[in-house]
């Protein structure tokens, strides 16, 4: 089914492009609703306890909606919803349904570990999503629970046919883990290719929350096209990535993949994203250690247009290239102890989204 557009849509409108110190636009926002999740990725959640944000301190969906439009209004065309797992938030089409009455969204798309989804696809395509990323670390139900320390395999298969069916754009995202899913790759590719969903293979990230990070566990790039190439033959890079977080590949057969290698390719030079926390911290990039607190203006009556100076002197400002920096250590390790994590969970990746 062809993707629809979203009201409010203001793609004719010629506004200047608000752009950081190194010149990146600000583009891509990630609004996360929730820092809860139903599973335990041992690569984001492998820790027995977690810290959790007080729930009386979330975002409602009138505040998260008031901070998507500020930011488009300062430029803003593409809007992901996060968490933690956000299909745990409850009437989350309802918010949906309000970012795509929005002036200015161009997309507007959501990332799930897909327990929930057979459930809400249709919901949330008819509330207005067109987009959902779907992570898929392995086809195995038994290392499926290794990895998440849950039994619901069925449930993701189920929630991505579910969200195939009602006519939403699927895209497939895998982390690949030295010695636990590398193998995969082409049974992985295949099944992306029977339902018609594009994969996107992801290096190992040291960020906030992977406490058992170490560069031996990280299945690179290089490696990850060889062995592509040695199951399906030759690979074609594509062009046009721009922001994009992955570099596309199409395979002789037309199929589409692609990889995101933030830790051997780092592309921090043209990151246009930042995000927005469930209670309103916003940090301009994923390795940021402070963010700027939104929902303390939100709620002490701040007018649009001090939000909006506010966003903009601190975007104007931005010169992180987080990925960039930690690729330059000599001895490169995990990113925050737990201890830290455990004084501020904002740090978590959980907490800020991917």
């Amino acid at each position: 089914m062809r993707s629809l557009p979203l009201r409010g849509r203001l793609s004719d409108v010629n506004r200047p492009a608000l752009r950081d110190s190194l010149q990146r636009p600000l583009g891509a926002l990630r609004l996360s609703v929730t820092d809860r999740c139903n599973l335990r990725c041992n690569y984001c959640m492998p820790e027995e306890e977690y810290t959790w944000l007080p729930r009386a301190g979330l975002l409602n969906f009138d505040e998260l909606t008031r901070v998507a439009r500020l930011f488009l209004e300062l430029g803003v065309r593409r809007i992901r919803l996060t968490g933690g797992e956000p299909l745990l938030r409850r009437g989350l089409s309802e918010l949906v349904r309000q970012l795509g009455a929005l002036d200015g969204l161009d997309e507007l798309a959501m990332t799930t570990n897909g327990v929930l989804l057979g459930s809400q696809a249709a919901q949330l395509f008819e509330a207005g999503l067109r987009r959902i990323t779907v992570s898929l670390d392995t086809l195995s139900a038994e290392r499926f629970q290794r990895l998440t320390r849950k039994n619901e395999h069925a449930q993701v298969l189920a929630g991505i046919e579910a969200a195939c069916s009602a006519g939403l754009v699927v895209k497939l995202d895998t982390v690949l883990l030295r010695g636990v899913n590398e193998d995969e790759i082409a049974p992985l590719l295949a099944y992306a290719a029977h339902v018609g969903a594009e994969l996107r293979f992801i290096e190992y990230m040291d960020v906030g929350g992977a406490t058992r990070w170490e560069p031996t566990s990280v299945v690179s790039r290089t490696e990850i096209l060889a062995r592509v190439q040695e199951a399906f033959g030759t690979i074609t890079p594509k062009d046009g990535r721009g922001a994009a977080p992955a570099e596309t590949f199409s395979l002789a057969n037309g199929t589409s993949f692609g990889v995101i290698a933030s830790v051997t390719t780092p592309f921090c030079g043209a990151c246009d994203r930042s995000r927005v926390t469930a209670d309103g911290l916003w940090y301009t990039c994923l390795y940021a250690t402070r963010g700027l607190d939104l929902k303390a203006q939100l709620r002490s009556g701040a007018t649009d247009e001090t939000l909006r100076a506010l966003l903009e002197a601190a975007w104007t400002k931005r010169d992180d290239r987080g990925a960039e920096e930690r690729k330059t250590l000599p001895h490169r390790e995990a990113l925050i102890p737990v201890s830290a994590l455990r004084g501020d969970p904002h740090l978590e990746m959980h907490t800020r989204g991917g």
